[in-house]
């Protein structure tokens, strides 16, 4: 380790529990957020009220809207920003980097033209051999674990030493960190499932039932496998914490920004008025327009994603997504293979 300094870079939910967590186990966090307003709130206040007024904040915390002064001589960097700045929020850090230290990814998202995940963009940005990169990811609703409630994540990584620090600097007794080697696995799973969780949602307010749910959310891990698949990724992940761990958490729970985004659209709400009422941003979109290039593109069958998509993009009716579900020609259930 070089420093006990970890930067978090992105104030919303999820970077705001993480920077408590590293803070309150005794890290100096710095933790970036966009403007300076917001980073006195939380200075002075000792919270976040924009995302969790109600979580007291360790004083080990410093916010700052200087990306300069927050990486300067950190060891460890999550990054937790959406998945539409993240490529040009490491662009403007990678020339402040410390060597040897270790650049994490914490944002479920994918990238488009060419198609990137957001450990791509890391390892695109920096200096592999200086630096370690890796993942995290799992069934991390922001609010429970702000609420000190159970919650299991995965660090993926190639470098031991990452892996030990992440865990060092996270794990509490309410915040169990498993490892991975796969990270193209833990990336997809997490970035995937939110599609799903629009889904999910949006079945829900469509009342199809339990027994649909169950249907919908064993087609969407084979979906999300058969994807993983074609990628190079291990299936055998997608039955752990970030697989299945994480599909289960993110699609029946109203605290998913993508389950809410879901409900509202088919409640009847459009796109742009269920973003203005779950009020955060919600991955899966960005995600579903990504994977349905993608998946069209090496001709993998994801009827769920299409039927999204044509829900979201081309006017079809709320009520053909069972009906797509049950008319699909394809019937084998289980297919992890690699």
């Amino acid at each position: 380790m070089i420093t006990n300094k970890v930067a978090v870079l992105g104030g919303g939910s999820f970077g705001t529990v993480l920077a408590n967590i590293a803070a309150s186990n005794g890290s100096d966090v710095y933790l970036w957020v966009r403007d300076s307003e917001q980073a006195l709130r939380i200075n002075s206040e000792g919270a976040n009220s924009v995302y969790h007024p109600e979580l007291q904040l360790s004083s080990n915390i410093h916010a700052s809207e200087n990306l300069d002064e927050v990486i300067n001589g950190s060891s460890v960097i999550l990054v937790a920003t959406p998945s539409l700045i993240f490529e040009n929020i490491l662009k403007r850090i990678s020339s402040n980097i410390n060597k040897g230290a270790h650049i994490i990814s914490c944002t479920k998202g994918i990238k488009l033209d060419p198609f990137r995940s957001m450990s791509d963009i890391i390892s695109n940005n920096i200096n592999e051999n200086d630096n370690q990169v890796g993942v995290l990811s799992g069934p991390n609703l922001a609010r429970e674990i702000a609420d000190n409630k159970v919650a299991g994540t995965v660090i993926a990584s190639n470098s031991i030493d990452l892996i030990n620090d992440v865990k060092r600097i996270l794990s509490s007794d309410t915040f169990k960190i498993y490892s991975s080697n796969d990270i193209q696995g833990v990336e997809l799973a997490g970035a995937l499932k939110n599609i799903y969780a629009i889904i999910c949602g949006m079945a829900d307010s469509l009342e199809v039932g339990e027994n649909a749910l169950g249907l919908i959310l064993t087609r969407s891990m084979a979906e999300m496998s058969r994807f993983a698949v074609a990628k190079g990724a291990n299936p055998i992940t997608f039955l752990g914490l970030a697989g299945m761990g994480d599909l289960v958490a993110t699609c029946t729970s109203n605290l998913s920004r993508n389950y809410q985004l879901g409900y509202h659209l088919g409640s009847g709400l459009n796109l742009e008025d269920a973003k203005q009422e779950v009020g955060q941003v919600a991955e899966g979109i960005r995600t579903l327009e990504v994977i349905k290039n993608e998946s069209t593109k090496l001709d993998i069958k994801m009827p769920l994603v299409d039927s999204l998509f044509n829900i979201i993009y081309k006017s079809a009716k709320s009520e053909t997504l069972i009906d797509d579900l049950v008319n699909n020609p394809h019937e084998v259930d289980v297919e992890f293979t690699y």
